[in-house]
C-alpha cells in the first residue's frame, strides 16, 4: 500500500484546481517546484497537440497514450533537486483502457519517492485504472465543499469580511451555482474595503458582475408561484450564462424539453383516483417525494383540466415556433412562452385561492 498516490475528485473544476495546488504545496514544503513537479494533462480528442519528432517511431500513437505514457515515465524517474517527484496527471477521465496502460503498470509498484496525484476531469476513468488506484490504496483528496454559501462563508472568514444576511442572500443567489466565482469575488471585497469591515447589499452591489446560472428546476418553481418578472430572470440565466462546470448556456429547446416534462408530471396528476401526497408521488415514479409531489398536485389542482390543456397548447406553439414556423428569435419565442405559462399559474392559483 502506499501513501504516495492521491486521486482528487470534485465536479468544479477550479475548486478542483485549487484542491490539487493545495495538495502539491503539501507534497513539496518549502522545495523548488520547477524540478520537483511534472505537470501533465491527457489531452481531449478535440484538442490540438504538437509531437515533436524525436525519432523512437510513435508519432502514430494516441496523444493521449502519450500523455499517459510520459507521466508514467516521470512518476519512474528519481527526484532531482528534491526529496520527493511530483506527478500530477489531470484529466484522466479522457484516457481509455489501452491509454491508461502505462500508468497502470506503474500503479502496481509506485515508488517511494513519486507522489503521483490523479485528477479528475473529461469523463469516467477507465476501469482498470480504478482498480490499480484502489489496490494501491490512494489518498482521496477532493475541494471542502461545492456549495456556492459554503464556498463564499469560508472565503469571507479567511479574507477577514462580513456580510449582512441579506448581502449573503443576495450574493448567493446572485452567483448561483457558479462557486468557482467565489474566491475573486471575494477578494475583490477585501481589496476594496477596510478590514473587518461588514458589508451590506447596497455594498457589494458594484462587484457582483454577470449572475451565475442556476438549475433548471428554479424555472418550474418560479412558473408554478406566478412570478412573471422572476422566471423571465430565471429564462435569461439559464439562456445565457454559464460557469467553470457548465461550459455552454442551455439551449433553448433543452429548455422547452424541461418544461414539457414538468408540464407531463402535471397532467398524470389530473385524475380523481389521484387524492393525496402518496398517490402524487406514486403517479409521479422516479424519487419523487411524497412533499414534493403534494406541491405538484396542487399546482395541477389550480390549472385543472383546462388550464392543462391551455399551457399545453402554448407549448405546442412554441416547440413549431423554435422550429422555424413563425421566424420568431429563439429568446423570443421562449420568452412569450414563459411568461404565458407564468401568468397562467398566477391566475389559476388566485382563482384557487377565492374558491
Amino acid at each position: 500500500m502506499s501513501e504516495l498516490v492521491y486521486v482528487v475528485s470534485g465536479n468544479d473544476p477550479v475548486l478542483r484546481d485549487r484542491a490539487v495546488e493545495g495538495l502539491v504545496g503539501e507534497l513539496i514544503g518549502e522545495g523548488d517546484r520547477t524540478f520537483a513537479v511534472e505537470d501533465v494533462t491527457i489531452p481531449g480528442k478535440g484538442d490540438k497537440v504538437v509531437v515533436e519528432d524525436d525519432g523512437d517511431d510513435r508519432g502514430d500513437e494516441r496523444p493521449q497514450a502519450a500523455a499517459a505514457a510520459r507521466a508514467a515515465a516521470a512518476a519512474l524517474s528519481p527526484p532531482f533537486l528534491s526529496a520527493l517527484r511530483v506527478v500530477v496527471v489531470r484529466d484522466v477521465g479522457q484516457l481509455t483502457k489501452a491509454d491508461a496502460a502505462p500508468l497502470v503498470e506503474y500503479l502496481q509498484a509506485p515508488l517511494d519517492t513519486t507522489a503521483l496525484v490523479l485528477v479528475a476531469g473529461g469523463g469516467k476513468e477507465p476501469a482498470d485504472l480504478t482498480k490499480a488506484v484502489k489496490a494501491a490504496g490512494a489518498t482521496a483528496v477532493a475541494p471542502e465543499s461545492e456549495k456556492t454559501s459554503e464556498v463564499l462563508s469560508d472565503a469571507l472568514a479567511d479574507a477577514g469580511v462580513t456580510l449582512d444576511p441579506g448581502a449573503t442572500k443576495r450574493v448567493t443567489a446572485h452567483i448561483g451555482e457558479d462557486p468557482s466565482r467565489v474566491q475573486s469575488f471575494v477578494e475583490v471585497l477585501a481589496a476594496a474595503s477596510e478590514p473587518g469591515s461588514k458589508l451590506r447589499s447596497d455594498d457589494i452591489e458594484p462587484y457582483l458582475g454577470e449572475a451565475g446560472p442556476v438549475p433548471i428546476y428554479e424555472l418550474t418553481n418560479t412558473i408554478e408561484k406566478g412570478d412573471v418578472a422572476g422566471s423571465l430572470a430565471v429564462l435569461h440565466r439559464l439562456m445565457h450564462a454559464s460557469s467553470a462546470q457548465q461550459a455552454k448556456p442551455l439551449a433553448a429547446l433543452q429548455v422547452l424539453s424541461s418544461l414539457l416534462n414538468a408540464y407531463r408530471r402535471l397532467l398524470v396528476l389530473d385524475d380523481p383516483e389521484v387524492r393525496t401526497a402518496e398517490d402524487a408521488a406514486a403517479a409521479i415514479g422516479g424519487r419523487t417525494n411524497p412533499r414534493s409531489a403534494r406541491y405538484r398536485l396542487d399546482h395541477a389542482r389550480a390549472l385543472g383540466s383546462d388550464g392543462l390543456r391551455q399551457a399545453f397548447a402554448y407549448l405546442a406553439q412554441a416547440d413549431i415556433d423554435l422550429k422555424g414556423a413563425r421566424a420568431i428569435p429563439e429568446d423570443a419565442v421562449m420568452e412569450v412562452l414563459v411568461a404565458r405559462l407564468a401568468h397562467l399559474s398566477g391566475r389559476a392559483r388566485g382563482g384557487a385561492r377565492r374558491r
